[in-house]
């Protein structure tokens, strides 16, 4: 057996679901065969390869794990103890996507959307939406406006913008990749979109009930949006709608997660995210395969540009 070395790795990818390690793995331009040693103290099997010139260590949860903020922080944790060359990290997998139709300009997020983490006006890139605390009459607030968490490296946010400058087209310059992975196998079929018929968002009407939101189909030209704005984290999966718009309108994000706020202060990762729910009791797993896939295809592209930079 090859026996690698953790000293030749400079980027780490954080994929804390199976479903988003699996795309990882597919993704990779080739995967380094061999494994890395572990003794008592070392809790995690990393798996490697290269992607666009980069030595790559691909970080997954244990099978069975509890995911969530703070096994997201274990597992950065011992991902910086063990290799002590990373340069950057990226945090990529699903997340519940938070439509919000009703401004002046409309975000229109859809199933199998992107999601990047930046600073948007006032907000961090990251919001740690239930570190704060209770201010009596005042209600909840969070730790310094949300402003606690370490920022993305400099060289990610750069590449991100480069990426960005090609908006509204920058689907354009991931899309090649997902589509050499989407007919790859996974544990419960491939990575294929399920079809924009499947993609239904519900709102709340005056009465307390809900009904479907009639959106236009999309050209499939026009299949898969990039947004970039501030992205929430925290310890509870929310499967409520009234919760999500609450913290969609009070802190302005795009989306939610639950493992970034427990990466950022180990690594400084770069977050990015393929929508797979809208954070409500509708939620399932159907969606998490193909969204696992974009957000991974938008992370190779990422890699791409820091490349380039380099020479």
């Amino acid at each position: 057996m090859t026996i690698l070395n953790p000293e030749l790795y400079n980027v780490a990818w954080i994929a804390p679901l199976e479903i988003e390690a699996r795309a990882a793995l597919h993704i990779l331009d080739h995967r380094h065969p061999g494994r890395f040693l572990v003794s008592r103290g070392d809790d995690y099997v990393f798996h490697a390869g290269e992607v666009c010139g980069h030595n790559v260590i691909i970080a997954t949860l244990p099978a069975g794990q509890e995911y969530g903020t703070g096994s997201a922080a274990a597992l950065a944790s011992q991902v910086k103890k063990f290799f002590p060359n990373i340069w950057f990290g990226l945090l990529v997998g699903v997340a519940a996507g938070l439509p919000s139709l009703s401004r002046s300009k409309p975000r229109d997020i859809r199933l199998g959307d992107v999601l990047v983490a930046l600073p948007e006006g006032e907000s961090a890139g990251l919001i740690a939406y239930d570190l704060g605390k209770e201010m009596g009459r005042d209600g909840f607030q969070i730790l310094r406006f949300g402003q606690i968490l370490a920022t993305t490296e400099t060289v990610v946010r750069s590449a991100i913008g480069s990426i960005k400058l090609n908006a509204p087209n920058d689907s354009a310059v991931f899309i090649p990749y997902y589509e050499g992975i989407k007919e790859k196998k996974h544990i419960n079929g491939t990575f294929v979109d399920p079809g924009q018929d499947k993609d239904v968002l519900y709102v709340a009407t005056e009465n307390g009930g809900k009904r479907e939101v009639r959106r236009e189909r999309r050209a499939e030209t026009e299949r898969t949006r990039v947004w970039y704005g501030p992205i929430g984290s925290g310890e509870k999966l929310i499967k409520n709608a009234e919760k999500r718009n609450e913290l969609r309108d009070k802190y302005n994000v795009i989306g939610l997660e639950m493992e970034a706020a427990g990466t950022m202060n180990r690594i400084p990762v770069g977050v990015i995210r393929g929508v797979c729910d809208y954070g409500d009791e509708h939620k399932n797993k159907e969606w998490q395969p193909y969204a696992a896939a974009m957000a991974a295809a938008y992370a190779k592209a990422i890699l791409f540009e820091i490349r380039q930079t380099q020479h």
